[in-house]
């Protein structure tokens, strides 16, 4: 439910729940009044018009028994000591919250509430002073009763007085207003505990979680989650901090991940710097202490410096490139390339550099000739270089074979690189592209580089819209295969 319609509810319940609770609890306690009030002056009220009427309600409504008294006076007064009929009429007087009182002569002849009776008996007003309209009559304030009398005589002549004696009462007392007051009260305070609940509960208990968990947040732990059914804004504001937290999470996580990997290159930099440079220092004093005595020794002691220096350039080129990588700053300059006279070219270079470390090179092409694709050829000539100098740091075979074979894939051209090297055990060949990666765990520096070369192909080639991935067995060879699609004339046009 969202906090719109809450406070609507709000609004509505402040205003209807005390009017409608004021209203029960107006009719319970005149219920209990009136039923108190007969009880104690021995009426039986059939209606509760007292609860709103005035004094002239009161009176209007006996006049109907007041006309049958006057009719039954002057037309058959027998009646009217007849106790059967008398008991008839103060039925029909109870229903008007009222009694009859029949006097003859100064005695009490008749009385439909005799306790009643004998409290303003005395009191009555004297045989003749009748009123003939039922609107008039006598009230006596401190009693609060209204009486109206119809005069007959007796079948002896006894003069003798009818008088209905109507009790004027009011809910509306001092009683009735503290009590009301004080249901008023208790409403109100009802009203506001069922409300403060339900808003506790509704807002301020989700706040509370929400608070808490933020502070988790805080804290560095984000595996405290919140979850909520709601389709509401507290429910919408879980959903919202549990996005947060998983983002928060999945980026300490991998700025953990990270950091441990620049440990990690730093270490492996350091540790593959430190290999050349303290074989350069052995050679350098090699030479100075005057060991290399002869032209050949100095000869292969300066070669081996050369050597030395130059992986010490292609680690820090690496390491250069490495960087760009992680900052997303590779300069493309894509190009519409033939297949086949790239792989040409590329076959030819690494060649020459197989030939020399004595590996064959194996080359097929199942591509079309006039097969083109989208990249750029510096970068893509890193990615033979990269698999195939990784294949030569790896080749542990005296007679080592490395195959690059092209194939058709309809609307993509797929490279296979494959070796006969060492091979890469089963459970890390889904890890060789991450970055820092190394199956070697003995840190050979002779084989060992700094772990980011296939991580660098990988990029490489996912920004040019392919994929790569790793088969083979450890023991019998490696081969990468990846796939990048062909350009085709449609695709520019559209």
């Amino acid at each position: 439910m969202k906090f719109k319609t809450k406070l609507a509810i709000t609004f509505i319940t402040i205003i209807l729940l005390p009017v409608l609770l004021s209203l029960v609890a107006f009719l319970a306690i005149g219920v209990v009044m009136v039923r108190s009030t007969d009880q104690a002056y021995g009426l039986e009220t059939s209606d509760f018009s007292m609860m709103s009427d005035s004094i002239d309600a009161f009176s209007r409504g006996t006049d109907e028994l007041f006309y049958l008294l006057q009719e039954k006076a002057q037309s058959d007064s027998a009646e009217l000591e007849n106790m059967k009929c008398l008991e008839e009429l103060n039925l029909i007087a109870a229903e008007k919250s009222s009694y009859l009182i029949v006097r003859k002569g100064r005695e009490l002849y008749y009385a439909g509430n005799f306790s009643a009776a004998d409290r303003i008996f005395d009191r009555l007003p004297e045989y003749g002073q009748e009123s003939h309209r039922p609107d008039a009559g006598f009230y006596f304030n401190d009693m609060r009763k209204l009486i109206k009398q119809v005069d007959f005589t007796f079948a002896d002549g006894t003069p003798g007085s009818v008088f209905i004696v109507t009790r004027i009462t009011s809910v509306f007392s001092k009683s009735f207003l503290a009590d009301m007051f004080l249901a008023i009260v208790l409403i109100l305070v009802l009203t506001s505990i069922l409300l403060t609940q339900w808003i506790h509960k509704s807002v301020f208990s989700p706040i509370n979680r929400l608070n808490l968990a933020m502070q988790k947040i805080a804290e560095g732990n984000f595996d405290y989650s919140l979850e909520s059914e709601d389709d509401n804004e507290i429910g919408e504001l879980y959903r919202n901090y549990e996005d947060m937290r998983l983002r928060l999470k999945e980026s300490t996580e991998e700025k953990l991940g990270n950091e441990r990997q620049n440990r990690e290159l730093i270490s492996n930099i350091t540790h593959d710097l430190k290999t050349p440079i303290t074989a350069i220092k052995g050679y350098v004093e090699g030479i100075i202490d005057g060991v290399a005595d002869t032209g050949e020794k100095r000869e292969k002691y300066l070669r081996t410096i050369y050597t030395k220096a130059n992986d010490m350039d292609r680690l820090i080129n690496e390491l250069t490139y490495y960087s760009s990588i992680d900052n997303n700053r590779i300069p493309y300059n894509f190009q519409r390339i033939n297949v086949s006279d790239f792989f040409e070219d590329c076959v030819e270079d690494v060649g020459l550099d197989l030939e020399s470390k004595e590996i064959r090179l194996n080359y097929s092409n199942l591509v079309s000739p006039g097969t083109r694709i989208i990249a750029d050829p510096e970068q893509l000539k890193k990615v033979i270089n990269n698999i195939v100098g990784n294949s030569i740091k790896y080749m542990d075979k005296k007679d080592g074979v490395i195959d690059i074979r092209l194939l058709d894939e309809v609307d993509a051209v797929r490279v296979e690189i494959e070796d006969n090297g060492k091979g890469v055990p089963a459970k890390d060949l889904a890890n060789i592209f991450e970055r820092f990666y190394r199956t070697d765990a003995s840190r050979n520096s002779t084989q060992g580089g700094s772990g980011i070369g296939l991580s660098i192909v990988k990029k490489i080639i996912e920004d040019h819209g392919g994929y790569i991935w790793a088969t083979g067995k450890e023991g019998e060879g490696t081969c990468l295969h990846f796939v990048i699609r062909k350009y085709r004339e449609a695709e520019e046009n559209e």
